[in-house]
């Protein structure tokens, strides 16, 4: 606990206090005259209150390559291709587990009923997991040297394992040791010595089920031999036209099927090998000229007998015929003359019969498929005819669509996830099967720290899911279609279908009141949509709200042409009483043939329970310009305003009254408290297009441009090739903005020029210099003279012309390793000259009050620090300048420095780092508000940080989070009551209303990409500063409550996150945990309370972590449990008969075998042993110290205690066993004590 004392008033501050060096320039406290009045904070968060961990992933596992399935416990494993484990069971039994080597996983073998786990991996690695621990880990690997695994088996309940080799060759591993077997069997061996070519690598190893010492082997070739273990020779070999894929034997071990690479299934006895006694094609069909058609390999056959009918199941993959192109991936399913083919959305990787019984020698009664889809993973139900599809309860379809955005909400009412939840059910698929989930091993209970936690995901189709998160599991609650607001696009033509996008409803950025359940939803298209919640269907009329938020410094088609005037000029573009526009879409004249805009439905429409669009928001095209993506949105109930920006401006919307109260530029903003002196723009100055389809030719001049700190204002993430002077494309796309999650791929690359589809003012990522990473956020500015020299033949550089699309397709942020393909162009002296060329903008970056002019020579600056400039004109930029608005809050605060009381203010952040305070008099009787009109002053406070600001926050005097106000929810499709008339109840969290101690003020926190400071208000005195990072730039920022307190939690993009006490902004974490390998993780990484964090780990797949130490400490206990022990079912009783005439399986001692005794030793360079590090659950301290001893001495402790216990039933048991045959030989004495020898 630490108490910070600081100057609440009286604070006497210089003309340029606002960034000025006092609260600028160092991490030092400003110094003040001291007054009587005093803050007292005790700050109770320290350092040991964090420590950051994975707690579960969610989602379908990325790439997957192989599958596994242990009948007896009932849980599956899924390998990918990146060195991913995933192990699932019930619902609540989901575990990830990652290879250190990342290899791909090629196979995986349960010991069954063992609680282990063998993985095959591409770097010829085996690995054997424990899994009877909550998070399992490896206790050894083999590392083969000189061969490649191809193919393994593990017999049940066998130690030995069969490894078969690219070599043709077969090893054999010991489970328990993991160590080789001296026992091999060589390829040439195997074969006839007459065979003069190589049978290929091995890709099929299995026992006969009648006899465990004969071991089938298949070569790719098509050979296949049984080989017998004891003798060590062939019993028979069998030579095939066409490669083998796979193998199945029928139960009785006497004949066994093989599916070949022509598409046909081959059947051999074993008292027959010469020749297979059936073959069959099952989808070959013969022709007219009595030739069959060529078909597809059959990938995998599996071969099941039933009891219940005579005729057994064979079920495989592929074999379809070749004659039509693009027909889907097929799972065939044959039972008697039945044959079902199954048509799957994505081609199949694996798929696993489940059988009754683990026992390969037994009937297999199969009941189920699991079939393991490129981008699917289901489970088909064979007890019925129809075979359908077993509902699945893990949340394997959040990639149904790309996700575009993520939002985490933690600790939310406790009414929302149970109601969001009953109108989600309403809209569920049916024709499920009605049995149970099969994979059902495992066990889990709810966790004691339990509280209501919602993800949303936005995704490129536009549709919004709401995912209960609660006690780290994940469930589909709601899905909400933002695409059915608009009419739908009608198929278009030539030029018209030339300009349609491929994903126009994409979602970009989300806000939501989970208290007053009003939603938000922006869209790729720049439209903002507004929902409100209700339990009940309606017939709404949805209102459509047109504006022009574009910036002056957008130039007409042809320089010979007139200027725009900027929509800002115009006192209707901002008016309070700006009417409503009509619904549906309004382009300018220019633009009217592009049909460019979304359509709103006009018709009142029938809307089901759930979220119900009211409002629909569209910023317009401008002169056949597109409209700049909208970077920041908020939205407040209790006020009842709407409020977003983007590079050119803010508008602030009255949702209450469907009216527009402000549309203004952000230079406007500032009015006369601009901390800027911006130069008029050049009349003669020869403007280019900044967005659109550009055009480069060879032979441009290149030109000097001032170097930026911050790089972006707009996403748009780009790697150019072939330049050594930028990091890798992961990092370097990071110059992107991360204010939008969506992304654009190029257009089309041909001849000698390069024509590019990029977004409007679109700034590339153009600061990694030697090896450092700087921000991605800050603006364009030109410096008042010409930036494209003109040469004889004119402007090299021709602007799209009017009508062009922007972009061509909305991408996701699961899709984020995007590059852009330009190499060097002939006449370019550097690479910077080439990007100024392509945007025809220049970029700027503001440190406090100072700007830095820099050469893109080869002696650049090699230090990422902001530094003064020598220049005179340092605080000069020409009005063209472009400032996105970069965050915006709604709350109570003190617009103006002289202000008595707080009112409702809008806090709006700018890529500048400027954070403007905007008062905004909303009526307080209700009535009056819904007709008078409000009033927006932007005349407010500026006050200023390093880098784009991020995030705001406001605290009370006693450090605690003071909430944005909000509505309480009312259903407004809900009967009105005559008696009761509904009224709005609002929950304000006034600052006055907690300041008895200290009298009037709040606390206002701002975090930019490279600082944080903390101001006083109403006096915007600067009481703390905090510079984050120097060399990264910090990527997301959020205040957040953990442990009963709070903090500001930032994550950077060189992958660390930080912790910042508040308000003092002493530094609490600093970890380097998440490498940043591309910008998925960058777009989605959000913080929520309770000290969680959540991100995309892989297109498919969310990964959340904990910061908290207390969340760590009680991970174990909410995590499921894969191992519970299950006796292993006994084998059947076949009967005398049976077992006479030879019906029993017979045993082999493998030990004798395989045993170094029999077998010796196998060559030291053939494989390396590597012991693995686990051990158990508390050999999670492996960490090493004082606190590693401990546990180990603990885990000790206990295991000796558990085998002096064991020891004590032994000897107990020993003792009452001896007592009793005392007993029994006492009274044997008794009874044959007088008896004669002859009468015993």
């Amino acid at each position: 606990m630490k108490k910070f004392r600081k100057v609440l008033d009286g604070l006497t501050t210089s003309p340029g206090t606002i960034g000025s060096p006092t609260c600028g320039s160092a991490a030092s406290t400003p110094t003040a005259a001291p007054t009587p009045r005093e803050i007292d904070v005790q700050e109770m968060l320290v350092s040991e209150n964090f420590q950051i961990c994975k707690t579960v992933r969610h989602g379908f596992p990325y790439q997957p390559t192989a599958l596994a399935f242990d009948p007896v416990q009932k849980i599956v494993a899924i390998g990918t291709r990146t060195g991913g484990i995933r192990i699932l069971g019930r619902p609540g039994v989901d575990c990830y587990c990652q290879h250190e080597s990342g290899a791909a996983v090629l196979q995986l073998q349960f010991l069954i009923n063992e609680g282990a786990l063998v993985t095959a991996c591409a770097d010829d690695t085996l690995h054997l997991w424990n899994l009877r621990q909550r998070r399992p880990a490896v206790l050894h690997s083999l590392k083969f040297n000189r061969e490649r695994i191809t193919f393994c088996h593990l017999p049940f309940q066998s130690k030995w394992l069969y490894v078969g080799t690219e070599r043709g060759n077969t090893h054999i591993v010991n489970i328990e040791s993991f160590i080789l077997s001296g026992y091999v069997i060589m390829w040439n061996k195997a074969i006839e010595l007459a065979t003069k070519t190589h049978p290929g690598p091995v890709v099929h190893l299995s026992d006969s089920p009648k006899d465990e010492g004969k071991l089938l082997i298949g070569f790719e070739s098509g050979t296949v031999v049984q080989w017998d273990l004891r003798v060590k020779k062939a019993d028979f070999r069998i030579y095939y036209d066409e490669a083998i894929h796979s193998v199945s034997w029928h139960h009785e071990g006497k004949q066994f099927m093989c599916s070949h690479s022509d598409g046909s299934l081959t059947m051999w006895n074993l008292r027959n090998t010469t020749k297979p006694f059936q073959i069959t094609f099952p989808h070959g069909k013969v022709g007219k000229d009595g030739r069959k058609e060529s078909c597809k390999p059959i990938l995998k056959v599996e071969y099941k007998t039933s009891r219940n009918s005579s005729e057994p199941f064979i079920i495989f993959s592929g074999g379809l015929s070749y004659d039509k192109a693009g027909r889907r991936p097929t799972l065939t399913i044959m039972h008697g003359k039945a044959i079902t083919v199954l048509e799957m959305d994505h081609p199949i990787v694996e798929f696993m019969v489940l059988c009754e019984t683990p026992y390969n020698n037994e009937i297999q009664e199969p009941y189920a498929v699991v079939v393991l889809l490129e981008k699917d993973f289901i489970v088909v139900d064979l007890t019925q005819s129809n075979f359908p599809i077993f509902e699945n309860p893990y949340p394997m379809d959040i990639h149904e669509s790309p996700v575009t955005c993520t939002a985490y909400f933690a600790d939310c009412p406790p009414d929302i996830i149970p109601i969001l939840y009953s109108i989600g059910a309403k809209n569920k698929k049916t024709g499920y099967s009605q049995k149970e989930w099969p994979v059902s091993g495992g066990t889990w209970t709810l966790g004691s720290q339990t509280y209501p936690e919602i993800i949303i995901t936005g995704h490129a189709d536009g549709s919004i899911k709401f995912w209960d998160a609660s006690a780290i599991t994940l469930q589909m609650l709601y899905k909400l279609k933002t695409s059915k607001v608009f009419e739908k696009p009608k198929p278009s033509e030539g030029r018209a279908a030339d300009l349609a996008e491929e994903d126009p409803f994409a979602v970009q950025m989300v806000s939501w009141c989970p208290h007053s359940r009003v939603f938000c939803v922006v869209g790729i298209s720049a439209h903002v949509i507004l929902y409100r919640f209700s339990k009940y269907d309606g017939n709404t009329q949805i209102v459509s709200l047109d504006l022009r938020l574009q910036g002056d410094g957008e130039d007409p088609v042809s320089p010979s042409e007139t200027e725009n005037n900027p929509c800002f000029s115009d006192p209707s573009c901002h008016s309070p009483q700006h009417p409503p526009a009509s619904p549906g879409c309004g382009t300018p004249d220019g633009a009217k043939d592009s049909n460019q805009c979304l359509k709103v439905k006009s018709r009142p429409v029938r809307m089901p329970p759930g979220y119900q669009a009211e409002l629909v928001v569209q910023l317009l095209w401008v002169d056949g310009e597109p409209p700049q993506q909208i970077t920041s949105l908020d939205v407040n109930s209790a006020y009842g305003l709407l409020a977003f920006g983007n590079c050119n401006g803010l508008a602030v919307v009255d949702y209450i009254q469907k009216s527009i109260l402000l549309c203004m530029s952000t230079l406007d903003l500032y009015g006369a408290a601009d901390p800027y002196q911006r130069l008029t723009r050049s009349p003669r100055k020869n403007r280019q297009s900044t967005s659109g389809l550009t055009e480069l030719t060879d032979n441009q001049v290149s030109m000097d441009m001032e170097r930026s700190k911050s790089p972006t204002s707009v996403p748009y993430p780009t790697s150019i090739h072939n330049d050594p002077r930028i990091l890798p494309e992961p990092v370097a796309s990071l110059r992107a903005s991360h204010y939008s999650p969506v992304f654009y791929l190029l257009d089309n690359v041909k001849g000698p020029g390069r024509k590019l589809s990029l977004p409007t003012d679109l700034k590339t990522d153009l600061d990694h210099v030697n090896g450092h990473c700087t921000s991605p956020t800050s603006q364009p500015c030109s410096a008042g003279k010409p930036r494209l020299p003109v040469g004889p033949e004119g402007p090299r550089l021709t602007r799209r012309g009017p009508g062009r699309p922007p972009f061509r397709k909305a991408q996701s942020a699961a899709c984020m390793e995007i590059s852009l393909p330009v190499s060097h162009t002939e006449g370019y002296a550097s690479r910077r000259a080439m990007l100024q060329q392509l945007h025809g903008v220049s970029m700027y970056s503001h440190d406090e009050h100072h700007t830095t002019s820099y050469c893109w020579t080869e002696r650049e600056s090699r230090e990422n620090s902001f530094s003064r400039s020598r220049s005179s004109s340092v605080s000069s930029i020409d009005r063209d300048t472009k400032e996105a608005v970069t965050t915006l809050q709604f709350g109570e605060s003190y617009g103006r420095k002289n202000d008595a009381l707080p009112s409702p203010c809008l806090w709006v952040g700018t890529s500048l780092g400027v954070a403007l305070l905007i008062p905004i008099s909303i009526p307080t009787d209700h009535e009056e508000r819904l007709e008078e009109a409000l009033t927006v002053g932007p005349s407010g406070g500026v006050l200023m940080l390093k880098g784009s600001i991020l995030r705001f926050a406001s605290l009370d005097c006693g450090g605690s989070l003071i909430q944005s106000p909000y509505e309480v929810w009312r259903d407004p499709n809900a009967p009105e009551d005559p008696d009761r008339p509904r009224r709005r109840k609002l929950v304000n969290f006034s600052p006055s209303s907690s300041q008895e101690a200290c009298g009037d003020g709040h606390l206002a926190v701002v975090c930019s990409e490279k600082q944080a400071k903390v101001f006083l208000m109403p006096s915007q005195t600067c009481l703390f500063v905090h510079n984050i990072t120097e060399s990264s730039f910090v990527l997301r920022a959020d205040v957040v409550s953990v442990c009963n307190s709070i903090c500001l939690a930032c994550f950077c993009a060189n992958g660390h996150v930080m912790t910042l006490s508040l308000p003092s902004l002493r530094p609490l974490m600093d970890v380097n945990y998440l490498p940043l390998t591309d910008m998925r993780i960058a777009r989605t990484f959000c913080f929520t309370n309770g000290g969680q964090a959540l991100y995309l780990s892989s297109p498919t797949e969310v990964q959340r972590i904990t910061y908290s130490q207390e969340m760590c400490d009680n991970l174990q206990e909410m995590l499921g449990e894969l191992f519970t022990p299950i006796e292993t079912p006994e084998a059947q009783n076949r009967g005398f008969l049976k077992g006479f005439f030879g019906g029993n399986a017979q045993n082999v001692d493998r030990e004798e075998l395989f045993g170094e005794a029999a077998a010796g030793k196998a060559s030291r360079s053939l494989a390396q042993h590597i012991p693995g590090p686990a051990g158990m659950e508390g050999m999670k301290a492996a960490a090493g110290g004082v606190v590693g001893d401990l546990a180990r001495a603990r885990i000790a402790l206990d295991e000796r205690g558990q085998r002096l216990g064991e020891l004590e039933e032994r000897t107990a048991l020993m003792m009452t066993s001896a007592e009793t045959f005392s007993k029994h030989a006492h009274e044997l004495m008794l009874k044959c004590k007088d008896k004669k020898w002859y009468q015993l």
